[in-house]
């Protein structure tokens, strides 16, 4: 029976069956060592990512598969928000390894979630804009999502309202206002991302941003704004007129 190592057994001079190679044990060491001195800001995102697959891939080196997920996807974040199905069709990447992704991704988007939930948005947008990059910005299909916030501004609410195609996601605002209703929201903000990564609103966003703002007027409900993610930057429409 092969019993788990730690890391006095992965630094073994000479490899027995089911231990790491002496060369492999210790570069883990390095890195993790660099890492708790420096952080995150100490290492390249092909380092970051061997850390991450190290308890994925524990007898293995993966320095080759974490290159080769960057050279797949782009650079750290894409790697980790990559759909699991097209994660798994690249060549060493195991049931493991997609769930290891998987953790850091929802990890992450809980992290910056906590940042905004309960509190006054208005006065966080910095941390929300945040929030909504880390949850959406690298998705592959169109994602549309409602922030529900109470009178005084404060998230009390995050929902999916719908998933789409690449270029396409169906909204409702009759739907839109009728969970508003059911919160008891006093006011919305729309999210929305683009996967081309231009956040440039296409006609059918606009009126569909028009149209639940005519549904939420008639029903008292203020429409704060509705954000584009695109990959590296976001577009309010609210500061582009469409008001």
């Amino acid at each position: 029976m092969v019993l788990p190592l730690g890391d006095e057994d992965e630094a073994q001079a000479t490899p027995l069956p089911g231990r790491l190679p002496s060369y492999i044990a210790d570069h883990r060491k390095r890195l993790r060592a660099r890492f708790m001195e420096g952080g995150q800001a100490a290492m390249p995102d092909y380092e970051m990512l061997e850390l991450v697959l190290f308890r994925a891939v524990p007898r293995q080196d993966v320095k080759p598969l974490a290159r080769l997920l960057l050279d797949t996807f782009g650079d750290f974040n894409r790697v980790v928000t990559a759909p699991a199905a097209r994660l798994a069709m690249v060549k060493g990447v195991g049931d493991a390894v997609v769930q290891e992704l998987k953790i850091v991704e929802a990890a992450a988007q809980r992290m910056m979630r906590a940042k905004v939930m309960n509190r006054p948005v208005l006065s966080s947008w910095d941390a929300l804009l945040d929030y909504c990059h880390t949850a959406m910005a690298h998705r592959e299909t169109e994602q549309f999502r409602i922030l529900f916030l109470d009178r005084k501004n404060v998230l009390i609410a995050d929902e999916e309202q719908a998933r789409g195609t690449v270029d396409h996601v169906p909204v409702y605002p009759r739907e839109v206002v009728k969970r508003a209703l059911e919160l008891n929201a006093s006011a919305l903000i729309l999210v929305h991302n683009h996967p081309s990564g231009d956040p440039t609103p296409s006609d059918a966003d606009i009126i569909m941003t028009q149209q639940v703002e005519d549904a939420c007027r008639s029903l008292g409900i203020t429409l704060h704004d509705h954000l584009i993610i695109g990959k590296s930057r976001e577009l309010s429409l609210r500061s582009q007129g469409y008001f």
